[in-house]
């Protein structure tokens, strides 16, 4: 059979056409192949494949392939004949095949990937793998892990594998965190937009897990807010992955990675399997990463250099935001990399506030407006000094998530949001603001007056303090409630009422609980009222 194209093919790759080997060596396994299947099973790129594919003698059926049986034996000499380095895990995944059935259940009817967030789903398997690592390096009964973004679901795969791990996700995708809590399976969620920053209630872990963006900006991003979560001695898990035919890339996102000062403990190659990203083999190595004594100052001086352009898809990509900045001679804004046109919505922002007189600007407003104004993150991170009642916020491009939050973050009367693509108000924050089209991009909210009756008084407390842990606003506003009906209510007590309506309010702000958390908290607030009354 003629194979000089695919001899020149493996001479050419040198010491590195290992890979090509192992796939063509699956090709003569006689089983039938998709090429997504091929890729994600060898972790070579599709462009690397697709080079041996062409070289070698197929069968097809279909989009299914092969090299016939009677043709494998012109290819032997040339197989790798050694297995792909060793999964560490591999000889524990027989004993969980039942956790493995839950998984693919969980994997097949979670949330779409979205496209601008850069997701792709890993396997089942992956994600088992993963937890069956963390228990066969760490001790995790009692041990806290962080996951900074879990669109994988791997909060999941923990908990059915080691129960007694006490795990929190942290993630901007509100299906995301809301499928998560449908599984009941004990995993605190986090709202946050980590360019934004990390909510105090997500500190102090032991150990965080992480599959981000792959940039070099995304990697920086959340390695160091996954090292803002953990405790001194902690350790940081990484998934990442890059095309064996673009090693500079590579190289940029680990030079970000030596900036931080991070200790390499170990990389598993090829550990983390996708459906989906084929130009780099559907496949990621998984890095465990451990902080030394400058860590801590190296991720504080890379959060304050931060931008919002860390994807490789939509608005806050970090090619279109390059661009724009470009285009922008110096007008943009810092924190988007965008011109101030853009981030203040079409209008442009003399029109954003005509008629509009702001005691205060929150985000990136052009420079020689007088006013005050204060940063997006530090508006979202702690409350502000003063007491502003005409608030403009400009909501940069890919930062819209975060709307209901910039409300929530003011008791101002009126607050004035522009930005190109705003969202409709969620319903959970009705019982706060009404809200009205000013322009095209430009919303006014409007706070309404108090409220009458207990259960809506007591809400709206909840909700007037958003930087507050709202278990210790909510316990407070029922001792009142207890008060104005002429009884008493000790904080113990209070506090059991709140736990047994929404065991999920310990340690969270409404500034961090995901939105079908706030939409539930009316419900949840009644029946403390109900109870409080029956009681006394």
């Amino acid at each position: 059979m003629e194979r000089d194209g695919v001899e020149r093919l493996l001479a050419g790759a040198g010491a590195d056409s290992r890979r090509l080997r192992h796939a063509l060596a699956l090709l003569c396994e006689g089983r039938w192949w998709t090429l997504a299947e091929l890729v994600r099973q060898s972790a070579t790129s599709r462009r690397t494949v697709e080079s041996l594919l062409r070289e070698v003698v197929l069968e097809r059926d279909g989009d299914r392939f092969r090299v016939a049986l009677v043709d494998t034996p012109s290819y032997q000499d040339l197989l790798a004949v050694a297995a792909p380095p060793e999964d560490p895990v591999a000889h524990l995944l027989p004993h969980y095949a039942h956790v493995l059935d839950r998984l693919t259940a969980l994997v097949a009817k979670a949330p779409r990937a979205r496209h601008v967030l850069d997701h792709v789903s890993a396997t089942p398997e992956t994600v088992l793998r993963r937890a069956l690592l963390l228990g066969a390096r760490f001790w995790l009964p009692g041990a806290r892990l962080l996951c900074v973004g879990d669109h994988d679901l791997t909060s999941l795969a923990v908990k059915l594998v080691h129960p007694e791990t006490d795990v929190t996700v942290v993630d901007v995708d509100e299906r995301v965190l809301a499928y998560i809590d449908e599984q009941r399976l004990g995993v605190r969620t986090r709202w946050a937009d980590l360019r934004l920053g990390l909510p105090a209630s997500a500190r102090d872990h032991d150990l965080a897990l992480t599959d981000p963006p792959y940039t070099p900006e995304g990697i920086g991003l959340f390695v160091a807010r996954a090292v803002e979560g953990l405790k001194d001695d902690g350790r940081v898990l990484l998934a990442y992955g890059a095309s064996e035919r673009t090693p500079m890339l590579a190289f940029k996102v680990q030079q970000e990675l030596s900036e931080l000062n991070l200790v390499y403990e170990a990389i598993y190659p090829d550990f983390n399997r996708y459906f989906g990203a084929e130009a780099i083999g559907s496949a990621a190595d998984l890095y465990l990463l451990r902080p030394t004594t400058k860590t801590r100052p190296a991720v504080q001086s890379r959060l304050t250099r931060q931008t919002t352009a860390i994807y490789t898809h939509g608005p806050q990509s970090v090619e279109s935001t390059s661009e724009a900045k470009a285009s922008s001679e110096g007008s943009g804004s810092p924190l988007s990399g965008r011109p101030a046109s853009e981030v203040v919505g079409p209008a442009g922002f003399e029109d954003a506030l005509a008629g509009f007189d702001a005691d205060l600007l929150v985000g990136d407003w052009p420079k020689g407006l007088s006013q005050p104004r204060v940063r997006l993150s530090t508006w979202l991170a702690k409350p502000y000094a003063a007491a502003p009642q005409r608030v403009a916020v400009a909501v940069p491009p890919g930062l819209e998530a975060a709307l209901p939050r910039l409300l929530l973050a003011t008791r101002a009367a009126h607050v004035r949001l522009v930005g190109t693509a705003l969202p409709p108000l969620p319903k959970a924050l009705s019982p706060v603001y009404e809200v009205n089209e000013a322009g095209e991009g430009i919303l006014d909210a409007v706070r309404r007056p108090q409220p009458e009756g207990e259960a809506d008084t007591v809400l709206r407390r909840i909700m007037d303090n958003s930087h507050a842990k709202l278990a210790n606003t909510w316990r407070e506003a029922l001792i009142a409630v207890a008060a104005a009906q002429g009884t008493s209510l000790t904080k113990n007590e209070a506090r059991s009422l709140i736990r047994e309506a929404a065991a999920w309010s310990d340690d969270l702000t409404p500034l961090d609980a995901p939105l079908h958390r706030l939409s539930s908290l009316r419900e949840a607030v009644t029946r403390t009222i109900t109870a409080l009354t029956t009681t006394t």
